[in-house]
């Protein structure tokens, strides 16, 4: 069910429509933790969207996804290829409220979680969409290889080029910048996604 994207029902007219059914919502199965709706940061109009797995503690405290280490390194990534944040990305989880404890998202809330992250990737309209850990690899190609298996390889689905990515908390763990190491893996997949980026663009203004 995941991947079948292009066949969600249309059902908000608007992202901020979307914006503030989230911020609403008290059924999900994560509410009664008591932490935070974390939706998103960027232009909801971007050409490149990245989806996370879940917000951490300084993320569930702002109430915007990868502000934390891993997504001030990530920004530093971004930001090295010439990506400026706030008129070129757009950032989301695949869940919108913090796992108690930062565990492991359960298979229940990537489901419940799924149609309103369908419905962003929807309203956006990204060319490119980039996927950063685990679960969001589940979640929207279904892919249980392990990312080092599949990081860096070009996917199309639905009109659009799907990546899987280091998760940036990993490159964290593993600070290395020898060759084959994850942030010269990562350095390697960023500056593909730049020349996508641009291919994709420069195509559509021909």
């Amino acid at each position: 069910m995941f991947n079948q994207i292009s066949l969600m029902q249309t059902v908000y007219p608007t992202h901020q429509a979307l914006v503030e059914t989230l911020k609403n919502l008290t059924d999900d199965p994560l509410e009664s933790t008591g932490s935070n709706m974390v939706i998103y940061r960027g232009y909801p109009k971007a050409d490149l969207m990245i989806i996370g797995e879940a917000p951490g503690a300084e993320e569930d405290k702002i109430g915007k996804p990868f502000v934390g280490r891993s997504g001030q390194l990530l920004d530093k990534i971004l930001q090295a290829v010439h990506f400026n944040i706030e008129t070129d990305i757009y950032i989301t989880n695949t869940l919108k409220r913090r796992p108690p404890n930062n565990r492991n998202p359960k298979q229940e809330e990537l489901e419940y979680y799924f149609p309103f992250l369908a419905e962003e990737i929807r309203l956006v309209d990204p060319k490119i969409i980039l996927l950063a850990g685990k679960y969001a690899m589940l979640t929207i190609l279904q892919e249980k290889r392990g990312i080092t298996k599949v990081r860096g390889q070009w996917v199309e689905q639905g009109g659009r080029w799907v990546m899987p990515i280091f998760h940036p908390a990993y490159l964290l763990r593993n600070p290395r910048k020898t060759p084959g190491s994850p942030k010269a893996l990562m350095w390697e997949d960023i500056r593909a996604v730049r020349a996508k980026y641009d291919e994709l663009r420069n195509d559509g203004d021909g």
